[in-house]
């Protein structure tokens, strides 16, 4: 299956890439179709917003296209950054200190000290069939202190208990196993095997 990954993050294609493409899956992503200006990622949701950017991607190429759109919640936050993770500063540092000093003045004003928090993906795959639509999470919590130098946006402070590591500690394959990502991605290919199979 032809598929465009509706992205131009690297980090992002290489975890498609490493659990789509044994599976035969033909992947390309935005950077091979320059001409294409990614849409206003608008809704409140982020499965709202994948859908925008499936559907933006499959209506101007053709192809089956997939988008995904995927955050951090933390508690103390009321569930912030969510939808606006990506938003919340320039480079993947800023967004990690700027995180810590947003938690850092909620623990001050409420006296709250929980870190939970948890990864949410959302992935939309639009194609001549229609949509399929999953969503997947991982929960964890906020260190204060970035830990490792693998993966990327707020992996080095996302701890994840079930292996006491961050995200940017873990290997690839492990990752890739664990992730919201990996969760989602799992779903949608449960999808995919049971409408094949009602074909």
């Amino acid at each position: 299956m032809r598929l465009l990954l509706a992205t131009s993050n690297r980090g992002k294609a290489a975890e498609y890439e490493a659990v789509l493409g044994p599976l035969g899956f033909d992947l390309s992503t935005l950077s091979e179709y320059p001409h294409l200006i990614q849409p206003e990622e608008s809704a409140a949701s982020f499965a709202g917003n994948a859908r925008i950017k499936a559907d933006y991607c499959y209506h101007r190429t053709g192809l089956a296209s997939l988008a995904d759109d995927s955050g951090l919640e933390v508690d103390v936050l009321d569930g912030k950054p969510g939808v606006r993770s990506a938003r919340l500063a320039d480079t993947d540092p800023e967004r990690i200190r700027r995180l810590l000093e947003l938690i850092a003045q909620s623990e001050a004003r409420s006296g709250r000290t929980d870190r939970k928090a948890r990864f949410v993906c959302a992935i939309c795959l639009s194609s001549p069939e229609g949509r399929i639509e999953v969503q997947g999470a991982v929960e964890g919590g906020i260190i204060d202190d970035p830990r490792g130098d693998r993966g990327f946006g707020y992996d080095p402070v996302f701890y994840y208990p079930p292996l006491r590591l961050t995200f940017a500690e873990l290997e690839a394959e492990v990752k890739n196993r664990v992730s919201h990502r990996a969760q989602a991605i799992a779903r949608l290919l449960e999808e995919l095997e049971r409408e094949s199979s009602e074909r």
